[in-house]
């Protein structure tokens, strides 16, 4: 908050330092008794508020812990030396020679990439692999498609058999080396994803929409002119010419200099590798235990209204609260000079592809409810006199629920087994006996976040049009439509909904053109076409962000939108709401930024994900809360006898399958090689 403002009472507290005294209370009230709880703990608890730093200018967490994250997320060794390279050429050629010559039985938990990806591997190493996973029909995880047949034999997606859309990952950074290597290796085809618009030639112009606190404005418009955005939120004077993104790329270029340097061009250039891991771990003992609101305000300075600014239009607003380091990490990556990509045909192609490796040993339908595994050194541990040195150390209990509604009960065993189910959903199985006690607090506490996607089809692909394609199409429905739009004078009534010659009949009911109608935006305004490829729009409204397609469906003239993406806090207000009508709230939003006639090209069809109350997800990723890194990340990756864990979790790339893949090949080593 801006208190230079002689309208804001300096004395008054906001909302957000009501919240920040409010936790910082409870913080000491918590340390006061944290040691006696300690000493009686039988299960890892659940707490409230995090832990806190001592000295509020570094963090709790000890030198060789920070150091330990550094090089997690710079995937390289105790000695500095970087680990993806090896990953790489295992992933190409296999893994190494074993010590012994007879292969080990090992059960792979969980098909996601990590699952795929460590199970085809030990497959090809001569393992004896059983891969198991609990959704009956598909494999992947949150790489899931919205499509008509694939793998999993899905029914008609769309109303145009040929569209597709994305239900999880979508895009796929150049920067990520091994999953850009398989891709290749395994034959997917891939082309650019589009992050900024581009026009007819591909060129970038940035030209998609921001529509904030009643102000619409292109994109590059803002970007050459923000004082009418930034006013809007009442900044203080000396923001009132600067970007959002340059706001926060001044805040957080301090940080980057610990480890990357700017050259004469203007770009960063990273440090040799020893100094960068030394660089990374001072980033994380100075600011592990920050939020990035805590960083935004108290280290670089920025008042309220210039955090909202930036959280609004640099998609931070439901992430504030969370750790500075996992966002930090992600403003790093998600940003125009990134090179993305996305899978021809959807990014479920990519786990087709690795399905193919692996259908011979996979078991789908086989939801995991109990794991033993032998470990006589472990509390609880049951007689284990009669267990073989070489007979199984693993036994796992699985469900299947999809056979005729009657569960079937079905035991596996192994010496070992890899297990790549989130945290979130583990926290669901009995295992024994107890895993220790640092183990048992991560998976308890690992926090998930929220993330839903809705997802709207059109018959035609509006946003490419220019005002005389709008023109010819709406005059199309009927003579003078264009201008009844333009004017305000187009009936509301939901009779205009898939009104165009081209939307195929059957997928609007009434229900959707009364609910349509009952909720319609009064606004009249009519903004021009968008004329734009790929790229997306940001809004203050419930949609937040939208993102079109990069490229069209062959043979399609039309196209589905990404109409909401959001996370968090924002994401829960739509999992609130039935998947049905989440559609008609979604056109509302998507009209707001584009205007009321996209809706005579809705075909009535959309899709959703909500990754929180998907019963195999059990959240979109683990979005860490400050402190977290330093204090469980050593915990989630560790094995536990002959328990290893995998997934991107355990990883310090969470929602990307770069993360996933690393942990599927570090885990494989790992029972490779035990």
């Amino acid at each position: 908050m801006d208190i230079s403002d002689p309208s804001v009472d300096p004395g008054r507290l906001s909302r957000r330092r009501f919240t920040a005294t409010a936790a910082a209370t409870a913080t000491a009230a918590t340390a006061a008794t944290a040691g006696a709880a300690a000493l009686t703990a039988t299960a890892a608890p659940a707490r409230a508020v995090p832990r806190q730093p001592a000295n509020p200018s570094r963090s709790a967490a000890d030198w060789a812990t920070c150091l330990t994250v550094a090089r997690a997320l710079l995937v390289v060794d105790e000695h500095d030396r970087p680990l993806v390279p090896g990953y790489a050429k295992i992933l190409e050629g296999g893994l190494p020679r074993a010590r012994t010559g007879t292969g080990k039985k090992v059960l792979v938990i969980g098909a996601g990439p990590a699952g795929l990806v460590a199970a085809w591997l030990l497959k090809r190493a001569g393992h004896h692999v059983t891969l198991v996973e609990a959704n009956g029909n598909r494999v992947g995880g949150r790489v899931k498609t919205f499509r008509t047949g694939g793998h999993e034999n899905a029914p008609q997606a769309f109303a145009d058999a040929r569209q597709y859309a994305e239900a999880g990952a979508m895009r796929i950074p150049g920067s990520h080396p091994l999953v850009m290597s398989l891709i290749d290796q395994l034959g997917v085809a891939k082309r650019r994803f589009h992050l900024v618009d581009v026009d007819a030639d591909g060129k970038p112009v940035n030209n998609a929409w921001l529509h904030v606190n009643g102000v619409q404005v292109r994109r590059s418009a803002y970007a050459r002119s923000p004082r009418r955005v930034n006013r809007s939120f009442g900044v203080p004077r000396k923001y009132w010419d600067v970007p959002s993104a340059a706001i926060l790329r001044g805040a957080l270029d301090p940080v980057r200099d610990e480890f990357s340097t700017r050259g004469a061009d203007g770009r960063r250039v990273d440090k040799p590798l020893s100094e960068r891991v030394r660089g990374w771990a001072r980033v994380v003992h100075r600011f592990g235990d920050w939020s990035m609101y805590r960083f935004l305000t108290e280290e670089a300075g920025l008042d309220e209204r210039t955090v909202d600014l930036v959280g609004t239009l640099e998609n931070l607003t439901s992430r504030l609260p969370l750790s500075f380091i996992h966002s930090f990490i992600s403003a790093s990556l998600i940003s125009p000079d990134t090179e993305f990509w996305e899978l021809v045909g959807g990014t479920a192609t990519l786990p087709d592809a690795l399905l193919k490796e692996v259908s011979d040993v996979l078991r789908l339908d086989r939801r995991v409810t109990h794991i033993e595994y032998w470990a006589p050194d472990r509390q609880g541990a049951a007689d284990t006199s009669h267990v073989r040195a070489d007979g199984p150390h693993v036994w796992i209990d699985t469900v299947s629920e999809g056979r005729d509604g009657k569960p079937v009960r079905q035991e596996f065993t192994a010496d070992l087994a890899i297990v790549t189910v989130p945290f979130s959903g583990l926290r669901q199985v009995q295992v024994g006996p107890l895993m220790s006690y640092k183990k048992r607090r991560a998976v308890a506490e690992l926090h998930y976040d929220s993330a839903t996607k809705v997802l709207l089809e059109f018959s035609r692909r509006w946003w490419e049009f220019t005002e005389a394609d709008w023109k010819r199409e709406l005059d199309a429905v009927r003579p003078g439509l264009h201008e009844e739009y333009r004017a305000g004078k187009a009936p509301g009534d939901g009779s205009l909904l898939g009104a165009h010659p081209s939307v195929p009949p059957g997928h609007i009911t009434p229900g959707q053109r009364v609910h349509h109608a009952a909720h319609r935006w009064a606004a009249r305004d009519q903004p021009e076409a968008a004329h734009i490829v790929g790229g997306g729009s940001v809004s203050d409204n419930a949609n937040r962000f939208m993102i079109n397609p990069s490229h069209p469906v062959a043979g399609s003239r039309g196209g589905v939108v990404l109409a909401s993406y959001s996370w968090a806090d924002d994401a829960s207000r739509w999992d609130s709401l039935d998947d049905d009508a989440r559609y008609p709230h979604a056109l509302r939003g998507l009209q707001q930024v584009y205007g009321r006639r996209i809706e005579v090209f809705y075909t009535g069809v959309g899709r959703t994900q909500s990754w929180l109350r998907d019963p195999y997800a059990y959240g979109e990723a683990s979005v860490l809360l400050p402190g977290q890194h330093t204090e469980l990340l050593s915990a989630i990756r560790s094995p536990e006898g002959p328990l290893h864990f995998a997934g991107d979790h355990t990883s310090v790339k969470p929602s990307w399958i770069e993360g996933a893949l690393e942990s599927g090949v570090r885990a494989a080593l790992e029972a490779h090689l035990a």
